[in-house]
């Protein structure tokens, strides 16, 4: 069982993050956290773009056993929820290009159907369905981002705003009412 330790301020920096040693790609866990009734799914504020909406998530640290506990650590310090997790959403690759990405695909190894690869993954998601059981008042990122619930509709409106493609694959796959 994946246990975390529950602190009073966020993780920063990216000098104990894990990457693929296949891909390269930064590993990324997160939670689609949902109420009781499964109605509604809770979204947070992005820390770079205040006005679009995401789903909690962050590195894996090279100090977490596995990708859950990043996954409830992330969500604690991004959005102060705390519950079970429920169900494994599986893996997501995020292929949207890198931000300093210089387009040398010669760099890159070919895809399994021998097509040459455009560039690797940028993130390897891993989400995680999470029942929300409470939601504390002072959390690591109270001060630097909201949180508020979604219907699905509402969500899935918000992460294709947010150009959020593997957000909205995690949000799929969940078990959130599509209404």
């Amino acid at each position: 069982m994946a246990v975390f330790e529950k602190q009073d301020t966020a993780r920063v920096g990216r000098k104990n993050q894990v990457y693929s040693t296949l891909t390269g790609a930064r590993l990324v866990a997160g939670c689609v956290c949902l109420d009781e009734s499964k109605r509604h799914v809770l979204m947070i504020q992005s820390s770079a773009h205040k006005k679009k909406w995401v789903l909690p998530k962050g590195g894996v640290e090279k100090d977490e056993p596995d990708s859950k506990t990043t996954a409830m650590r992330e969500t604690w310090e991004e959005a102060g929820a705390l519950g079970d997790i429920v169900k494994e959403l599986g893996v997501i690759e995020d292929m949207r290009p890198p931000k300093d990405w210089n387009k040398d695909i010669n760099s890159f190894e070919t895809q399994d159907d021998g097509q040459a690869c455009k560039h690797p993954p940028r993130s390897e998601f891993h989400f995680y369905e999470m029942q929300v059981k409470s939601l504390a008042q002072e959390y690591p990122e109270v001060h630097k981002r909201s949180r508020q619930w979604f219907s699905y509709s509402e969500a899935r409106e918000q992460l294709i705003r947010a150009k959020r493609p593997e957000l909205l694959e995690a949000l799929e796959r969940s078990n959130l009412c599509k209404d």
